[in-house]
C-alpha cells in the first residue's frame, strides 16, 4: 500500500476541497484497475450481524466523503466493512458558496459547510449501480438521503419520500440525514412532532416499497451531537414508535469550545474530528440507555485511532464509522480500528 505519509503533505498543501476533489477523481478513475493495488489492503475479518445485515467487520466510512457514490469500490478496497455514500437530494444542487471546508490540524479537526452539494438522485443511483467489486466481496453499502436546500422545511417530507423511493432498490440500508447543520432549518426535523411526522411517512412508504421490491431495507436515522438527554430520549422513543431499524450518532457539532482561538475556529459550519468524540459518545450512551440492548447504533465522530473506536463500542455502539480521522490518518486507520475492535 502506498504510504499515506508520502501523499498527505501534498494534499494538505492544497485547500481542503481541492484536495478532496483530486483524491475522489483519482479513485473514481483508478478503482477496479491494477492501480488499485497502490491503496488496497486486506480487510480484517470480524463479521457481525446488525439490523439483519452481515457486516464483514465493524468499521465503515461515514457519509459525506463520497457524496455522489462514485468511489464505492475504490474506497471499499481500503478494508472497510461498509461504505455509506451521500447525502443525496432529489434534485442536483451546488451547495454553499466556497470556501466551505477548513482544516484545524492542531486539533485533528475539520469545519465544513458544504450544504449537500451533489449531482442529484439520478446520477447517484447510476453510480451506485455501477459499483460491483466491494459488494461482491460482501461489503455493505448504505445510501444517505436528505432534502434540497430550496425545498421549504414544511415540504421536507416530500423530498425524503422521493429520495427513499429512488435509492431503495439499490441500498443495503438507507440513512435519513436530519442533522446536518448546513441546510437551513434541517435540524428542526429532530424535534418531537416533526420527527414523528417524517418517520411515520417514511415508514409507510418503506412498507409499500418492500411489497413492490420483495425485500425490506433497514432504515437508520442520523442525529446531531448537540442534543440534551431529554431530546435524545424523545428521539429514541420516536424511532422505536415508528419502527425505525437503527440510529447513527452523530453528525458534526456547532460547538466550538474545544477549538477556540485556532485559525478558522469561527467559521460557520459543522465541526468534526477529535473534538467531537466526547459529545458523540455521550449521545451514544444516552441512546443505548433509552433504547436498551439490541437496538442498532452506529457510532461516528472523533475516531482517530483504535482506542477511540473502542470507546464508541463501550458507550453502546455496534459499528463505528470514520470520516475526519480517515482524512488525517489515511487508509491505515481502517485496519488499525478493525484490529482494535476485533481484539
Amino acid at each position: 500500500m502506498l504510504p499515506y505519509a508520502i501523499t498527505r503533505p501534498f494534499l494538505f498543501g492544497l485547500d481542503p476541497e481541492s484536495a478532496h476533489d483530486l483524491t475522489m477523481n483519482a479513485l473514481a478513475r483508478l478503482q477496479n484497475t491494477p492501480a488499485q493495488c497502490l491503496w488496497s489492503q486486506r480487510r480484517v475479518d470480524d463479521p457481525v450481524t446488525v439490523a439483519g445485515l452481515k457486516f464483514p467487520n465493524r468499521v465503515g466510512l461515514a457519509a459525506g466523503l463520497d457524496k455522489n457514490g462514485r468511489c464505492i469500490d475504490g474506497l471499499g478496497a481500503m478494508g472497510f466493512g461498509h461504505i455509506e455514500v451521500g447525502t443525496v437530494t432529489p434534485r442536483p444542487q451546488p451547495g454553499n458558496p466556497q470556501p466551505r471546508m477548513f482544516r484545524l490540524p492542531a486539533r485533528q479537526a475539520l469545519i465544513n459547510r458544504m450544504g449537500f452539494n451533489n449531482e442529484g438522485l439520478d446520477a447517484f443511483v447510476a453510480n451506485v449501480r455501477a459499483a460491483h467489486s466491494f459488494r461482491a466481496r460482501g461489503g455493505i453499502v448504505g445510501l444517505n438521503i436528505g432534502k434540497n436546500a430550496t425545498t421549504p422545511i414544511e415540504n421536507a417530507v416530500d423530498d425524503y419520500l422521493a429520495a427513499l423511493a429512488g435509492v431503495y432498490p439499490h441500498a443495503d440500508y438507507v440513512a435519513v440525514n436530519i442533522s446536518s447543520p448546513n441546510t437551513k432549518n434541517l435540524r428542526a426535523l429532530q424535534s418531537d412532532a416533526a420527527l414523528d411526522a417524517l418517520l411515520s411517512a417514511l415508514q409507510a412508504r418503506r412498507l409499500a416499497l418492500a411489497r413492490e421490491h420483495g425485500r425490506t431495507v433497514p432504515m437508520f436515522v442520523k442525529i446531531a451531537p448537540d442534543l440534551d438527554e431529554a431530546q435524545v430520549g424523545v428521539i429514541a422513543a420516536t424511532l422505536r414508535a415508528n419502527g425505525i431499524d437503527g440510529v447513527i450518532a452523530t453528525n458534526t457539532t456547532l460547538a466550538r469550545d474545544a477549538v477556540q482561538g485556532l485559525p478558522h475556529a469561527d467559521e460557520a459550519g459543522g465541526l468534526s474530528g477529535a473534538p467531537v468524540l466526547t459529545a458523540s459518545n455521550r449521545v451514544i450512551a444516552q441512546l443505548r440507555a433509552a433504547l436498551g440492548p439490541g437496538y442498532p447504533i452506529i457510532g461516528v465522530g472523533g475516531v482517530l485511532g483504535g482506542a477511540d473506536a473502542r470507546s464508541k463500542i463501550a458507550a453502546g455502539a455496534d459499528l463505528v464509522q470514520l470520516y475526519t480521522g480517515f482524512i488525517y490518518r489515511g487508509p491505515a486507520l481502517v485496519g488499525e480500528v478493525a484490529r482494535a475492535l476485533k481484539r
